[in-house]
């Protein structure tokens, strides 16, 4: 059986194909394509059962039907969040979606520190200039995170990780989640209304997923409970901030610096080349445009250690469809309410 895989970066590939190769030797090849799953390539996914998607796949009603039409009945999703899947009209059509539910939460978090450390200190501009031998400091004066106050917004697996780091920075903790987590808990973190935690920060992270009730948690109100010389950093999900809202505040001066690694209209953008093109997307060129804001493309989890890890559970998870097993990464099932 030939398995189709989309989204595939080039890094990505010959661990992806080296983790097949190794689990099904003849029994199934891999096809892997750098186009995006949506509406106009669905097409090229007929007679596959088993179909691989990533983070920036579409995965409407619309592109199930034509999937489940074609012959798919398994979802295998290289990546946690699945926002970009509607799972009940999977449902409907008697699909499989799994997901991977867990790889290196350090990845993540450690992703998050590079961004708020490149912000603080000012860490890029420094090095475009030095490259044209401009070795002056204006401009550069960055502060100490020693002793003030780390904001972590939702405390699960990278979120822990992202406040052990602050602890060892001997920042004050401050947590807004569901639930407590007692290890942050033993961090001396102290878990405050989210209202709190955005007014007294220094540094706000953001590890929650995106989901109806956060949809645009980071808002005007939020923003403009933020001091102004605080660093915000989004290595999460992009429609956790209201960019025009965003973008208000930092025409208005406001916060010291930001570190974006997502963007709620990334689909279609991350992951491309775009520099022989006009962008179109007039706010995220607009952020572009800020000297205090720091965009990277999507690439927190994407580390050799993660991406092993990610691969290894997609490979459980078709092994597990095809045995007609379910586990904790199992989403949709023929078999489950």
């Amino acid at each position: 059986m030939e398995i189709i895989a989309y989204g595939v970066l080039a890094d990505e590939r010959p661990v992806l194909q080296a983790a097949f190769d190794q689990a099904f030797g003849d029994r199934h090849t891999l096809h892997c394509l750098k186009l995006f799953l949506n509406r106009d390539t669905a097409p090229t996914a007929a007679g596959r059962e088993v179909v691989l998607s990533s983070v920036n796949d579409t995965l409407d009603a619309e592109v199930l039907r034509h999937l489940a039409k074609s012959g798919t009945k398994l979802i295998a999703q290289r990546a946690t969040g699945y926002n970009n899947i509607d799972l009940a009209a999977a449902h409907e059509l008697g699909m499989t979606v799994a997901r991977v539910s867990y790889y290196s939460p350090h990845s993540v978090a450690e992703f998050a520190w590079a961004l708020a450390l490149a912000v603080d200190r000012r860490i890029v501009r420094a090095a475009h200039r030095t490259r044209e031998f401009d070795f002056r400091l204006d401009g550069l004066m960055g502060r100490d995170l020693h002793g003030r106050t780390a904001g972590v917004v939702g405390t699960g697996k990278i979120g822990t990780v992202f406040a052990r780091i602050a602890h060892g920075f001997g920042m004050r903790l401050l947590g807004w989640d569901i639930d407590e987590n007692p290890y942050c808990l033993a961090l001396g973190m102290e878990y405050v209304p989210k209202e709190r935690l955005f007014a007294e920060s220094d540094l706000v992270s953001l590890h929650v997923p995106l989901l109806p009730d956060t949809y645009h948690l980071v808002n005007a109100e939020m923003l403009g409970l933020m001091k102004q010389d605080t660093v915000l950093i989004n290595s999460s999900r992009g429609g956790l901030i209201d960019t025009d809202a965003l973008l208000a505040a930092l025409r208005a001066g406001r916060l010291s610096g930001v570190g974006l690694d997502v963007y709620e209209e990334e689909a279609g953008v991350f992951f491309l080349d775009k520099s022989l093109e006009v962008m179109t997307d007039e706010r995220l060129a607009r952020l572009m445009t800020f000297p205090n804001v720091l965009v990277t493309s999507h690439q927190a989890y994407f580390t050799r250690d993660a991406v092993g890890q990610i691969t290894e559970t997609t490979v459980r998870n078709i092994e597990d469809y095809f045995a007609d097993r379910t586990s904790e990464n199992t989403l949709v099932h023929p078999g489950l309410g």
